[in-house]
């Protein structure tokens, strides 16, 4: 088991009986990105089988360039209906919930420059765009995938360099790390079932 920086365990005899959700908690008040590793990495995996549902998101935040872009434009969550019928991005519309193409999202901006996209005239002018990719199509896939050394459920962009690796925080809370070709610092995200 890992020790997270800090006296953060998810090892309920260091941390007073603390469960792994309350764990989680601690970290969404206020997090680092080695303490959020550290947490994720003392995770059991979880299997594609288990990931199956749809899935309302949070954002934890760490200090990413990206740190409140998705819940700024409406980011729902993500919907698996099947191992190859994955939604990675689910938005909150004027007639209900919808999903996205990612393909039309610059993430590689978003990863260097997120900030800039949260100011008020880009995000009034950009989120609105989002409607513009919808589409009923998955756009992902999962597999198990090592990472960090634990073979785990993991969702597959289809036309992106984009890996969201998964841990179990139990059996309704995932704790979800987008792994993006070339982006320094992992985003860290929060996914509970519906």
């Amino acid at each position: 088991m890992s020790v997270l920086p800090d006296s953060v365990s998810t090892d309920s005899s260091s941390t007073g009986g603390a469960s792994p959700l309350t764990t989680l908690h601690e970290l969404q008040r206020s997090a680092s990105t080695p303490a959020a590793l550290a947490f994720f990495d003392s995770l059991p995996a979880v299997t594609v089988e288990q990931m199956l549902g749809g899935w309302k998101g949070s954002e934890l935040r760490t200090g990413h360039e990206m740190d409140g872009l998705l819940e700024a434009y409406g980011w729902h969550g993500k919907r698996y209906d099947s191992a190859d019928e994955a939604h990675p991005l689910v938005f909150e519309g004027k007639n209900g919930l919808f999903s996205a193409n990612p393909l039309f999202a610059p993430m590689g901006l978003l990863a260097r420059r997120g900030q800039l996209f949260l100011r008020a005239p880009i995000r009034k002018a950009g989120r609105p765009l989002i409607g513009l990719g919808r589409t009923r199509e998955p756009k992902a896939r999962l597999r198990m995938i090592e990472y960090r050394g634990v073979v785990s459920g993991t969702m597959s962009y289809d036309a992106l360099p984009i890996n969201d690796h998964f841990r179990l925080v139990d059996a309704d809370t995932l704790l979800g790390i987008m792994d993006l070709r070339g982006m320094a610092q992992p985003y860290f995200f929060v996914l509970q079932r519906e």
